[in-house]
């Protein structure tokens, strides 16, 4: 049975660009992991009133090998699609297996 894997990518914008990014966080950030073989699911989280600038990618992938389709086989560093990273201050992914 294939185990399967939650990606959680956090990112802080820079706050300058925060309303450029956010409608292309929604659109391209979000399709370019969507709309992959292999993801299960794919949903945003906004800013909160504490962090402002973070937001977050949560998805969740068939398998680890669906994960390395989609990230390369460095799948534990950022996948940031073409033309996003000029907004990104910091980054980070985290990764979970599930409990079978």
């Amino acid at each position: 049975k294939m185990t399967e894997i939650t990606r959680i990518y956090g990112v802080v914008t820079r706050p300058e660009l925060r309303a450029e990014f956010e409608p292309l966080f929604r659109t391209v950030a979000l399709s370019s992991v969507s709309e992959c073989d292999g993801c299960l699911s794919a949903n945003l989280g906004a800013p909160s009133s504490e962090n402002p600038d973070e937001y977050a990618l949560i998805s969740t992938w068939r398998s680890l090998e669906a994960l390395m389709e989609f990230a390369d086989e460095d799948w534990t560093k950022a996948h940031i699609p073409e033309g996003m990273e000029r907004f990104v201050k910091e980054c980070w992914v985290h990764h979970f297996t599930s409990f079978s």
